[in-house]
């Protein structure tokens, strides 16, 4: 229960974030985002906020937006009866499509046509009376009840996602995955203030009965070299003992401005049913802020690095070995929950710096896909023509469902049945 809990709130936060991304940058650009839901399947609580409606789902997992555009935009069929509602105008200020047993107060129309989009008229007759076809405008930021129950503006074309310059377009695009990588770092910074510093090259303490202690070496001790390389990092010294094992090793220090050298074998110890060998001291450490925030800034460069190179081996050997969908996730998630709060931090920086990364990739269907378009726009000097971009669109969807389906069954035969 626990590591499923966890993964749901990991999970929850990637994707809200990468959301928000392009549910802010939207909102700025003057493209009207309809609605801001936080999980998936039914509706459980619903609130309209500066044109927008933010909606809290069952399911809690991840997330959308849903900006306007042409795959939607508000329509109603001919013949479907709805309730209209006006202002003292007589301008249509909220529709009621939902077919609800409590509709709102206002007018019934039979809809005989209506054009949300361009000419914002509703026509049709009202009271079932066939003979007198009466036509409303509606006002620009008009709302409409759908049959699911949820109350969105309507999307007239100038608020619509493709009628925005390309700089929009492509930083809207952009936000999601840019969010992602941005909460990787930000984890791997939070994740560094919580621990000790980072360790430095100075002597703590010295274990008893240890070779360390044999030779002499005390606490305040600065280790400068070890078989005559600089030891610039406390991590060195574990990867030159290890190289000689029981090998006799020489050991240089810095005590009081004196430097002292000293031989000694290390010690061979069992650790988890594997050998090891140490000296028996442990490092003082760096616990200023910035040494801190240092090393969870280098935390993030590094892992950044190392996922590109993964992406890139990706693409030179491709595995579904090297693919995770949720189910692997899920299972990564339980075992790092066993862990400890620390490395689930490290986990969800390394997997919210991944998932922004692989979003950019210019597969159609995935953000880097639109970004590709966006950037072709630019190159061409117009909008690239909807249904062309509406085959792209398709042909990325059919690839991912096939990638997706693939991914999470080869994730069950590896974390639950093989």
């Amino acid at each position: 229960m626990k590591g499923i809990l966890i993964f749901i709130v990991v999970f929850g936060i990637l994707v809200f974030v990468h959301e928000f991304g392009h549910f802010i940058v939207a909102k700025k650009s003057g493209i009207l985002v309809r609605e801001f839901s936080i999980g998936m399947g039914p509706k459980l609580f619903q609130v309209m906020h500066k044109q927008t409606t933010y909606t809290i789902r069952w399911l809690p997992l991840g997330g959308y937006v849903r900006l306007a555009g042409p795959d939607d935009t508000a329509k109603i069929d001919p013949g479907t009866t709805v309730i209209l509602q006006l202002n003292e105008a007589g301008v249509v200020k909220r529709i009621d499509a939902s077919g609800s047993q409590i509709p709102i107060e206002g007018v019934p129309l039979q809809v005989n046509s209506s054009d949300l989009v361009d000419d914002l008229t509703i026509s049709g007759f009202e009271n079932g009376e066939e003979d007198k076809l009466k036509t409303y405008h509606v006002d620009h930021d008009a709302t409409i009840i759908e049959k699911n129950g949820t109350e969105l503006l309507i999307a007239p074309r100038d608020v619509q996602f493709q009628e925005a310059n390309v700089w929009k377009k492509l930083a809207t695009n952009i936000a999601g995955p840019l969010m992602n990588v941005i909460l990787g770092f930000v984890v791997f910074l939070i994740w560094s203030m919580t621990i000790p510093g980072p360790s430095t090259t100075v002597v703590s303490h010295v274990a008893n009965n240890s070779p360390a202690q044999s030779i002499g070496i005390k606490a305040n001790d600065q280790i400068t070299t070890l078989n005559g390389q600089k030891i610039t990092q406390f991590e060195q010294i574990s990867q030159i003992i290890s190289k000689n094992k029981n090998k006799t090793v020489h050991l240089e220090v810095k005590r009081k401005n004196k430097h002292k050298s000293f031989r000694v074998v290390p010690k061979e110890v069992t650790i988890n049913g594997q050998k090891a060998y140490q000296l028996g001291i442990y490092a003082k450490t760096d616990d200023s802020l910035t040494s801190k925030l240092g090393r969870g800034w280098n935390s993030a460069v590094n892992t950044t690095g190392l996922i590109f190179n993964a992406v890139g081996g990706l693409f030179r050997h491709f595995s579904l070995n090297k693919l995770s969908g949720p189910v692997g996730i899920y299972s990564q998630t339980a075992q790092v929950s066993q862990m400890g709060f620390t490395y689930i931090l490290v986990f969800l920086g390394m997997i919210s710096i991944n998932l922004g990364i692989v979003n950019l990739l210019p597969i159609p269907g995935l953000d880097g896909g639109k970004l590709l378009l966006n950037i072709i726009e630019l190159i061409i000097g117009k909008p690239i023509p909807q249904d062309k971009e509406a085959i792209v669109d398709m042909i990325g969807f059919v690839f991912l469902l096939i990638l997706i389906i693939a991914v999470t069954g080869n994730d069950i035969y590896r974390y639950f049945i093989k």
